[in-house]
């Protein structure tokens, strides 16, 4: 478990804090949405879950070990894989295969593991039979899908995701969707998405909402998704597939909140 306990954190001495008194958790196969408007703190909490950062107040742990040890530094970031908004951040081998196994290749890993990490990341998210295909060649969604295997490599238990779908398309967006939800749900990682965007955030199992570094919201996507003023405290707006359900629900019919995309809308009307 990834544990936060009364987390505050400041950039310098002389700023405000970014987070303060800030408690959350995020367990194996849980897939977790931290929402946010700009300057929240989701950025910062992301960073601080696998020791790129350390608290200035509180503690992280991740399975008991503290962030803030240096001695358990290492074996906390094998235990956490980070994810970035722009892929071509993390991509640094020529083909797709390459680049997957850059990091198990650096921790000395044999090269008959190597081998099945590999194809089992990139079977993991969709990406197999394009093992020799250059990454400059690649969609931006396929893009951001070998980031996440990349980091799948490297065999952690949690995957911190940060806008993951920022810069992709619908259709980028919807596949790097469907890959958080089986890493959590059938590959069993604990995965913490920090979004924007609402179709993410209503795949989520639970949500925590951060407002000026503090959590003001932590429960069910559902709940948040029918709370107006907690949307908009939040710095979220409702998706046009979201404006639509809500006037199919003003009409009489069925359609729960938490279809927030055209997929969802379609699924609730053909029940």
């Amino acid at each position: 478990m990834i544990s936060f306990e009364s987390v505050g954190f400041r950039y310098r001495s002389d700023t405000p804090l970014a987070l303060e008194g800030v408690s959350l958790h995020v367990s194996p196969g849980e897939l977790v949405a931290i929402v946010g408007a700009n300057g929240s703190g989701k950025s910062t909490l992301a960073r601080l879950c696998d020791g790129l950062l350390t608290p200035t107040a509180g503690r992280v742990l991740v399975d008991g070990l503290d962030t803030s040890d240096p001695e358990t530094i290492w074996s906390i970031r094998s235990l956490v894989g980070m994810v970035f908004q722009d892929p071509d951040d993390q991509i640094v081998g020529t083909v797709v295969e390459e680049d997957c196994a850059f990091g198990p290749e650096n921790l000395g890993v044999p090269s008959a593991e190597i081998r099945e990490r590999v194809d089992a990341a990139l079977s993991a998210v969709g990406l197999e039979g394009l093992q020799r295909r250059e990454p400059h060649l690649l969609s931006e969604g396929q893009k951001q899908r070998l980031a996440v295997a990349g980091a799948l490599a490297m065999r952690p238990r949690y995957l911190v995701l940060d806008e993951p779908t920022a810069m992709l398309d619908p259709v980028g967006r919807r596949s790097v969707l469907e890959v958080t939800e089986h890493l959590a749900r059938v590959e069993g990682h604990g995965v913490l998405v920090v979004s924007h965007d609402v179709a993410g955030v209503a795949r989520s199992d639970r949500v925590i909402g951060l407002a000026r570094g503090r959590v003001i919201y932590d429960g069910a996507p559902e709940q948040l998704l029918a709370d107006p003023g907690m949307m908009e405290s939040l710095g979220l707006a409702p998706s046009p597939a979201g404006v639509l359900a809500e006037a199919l629900r003003a009409c009489g019919l069925d359609v729960p909140f938490t279809a927030a995309d055209a997929e969802g809308v379609v699924d609730a009307l053909c029940r």
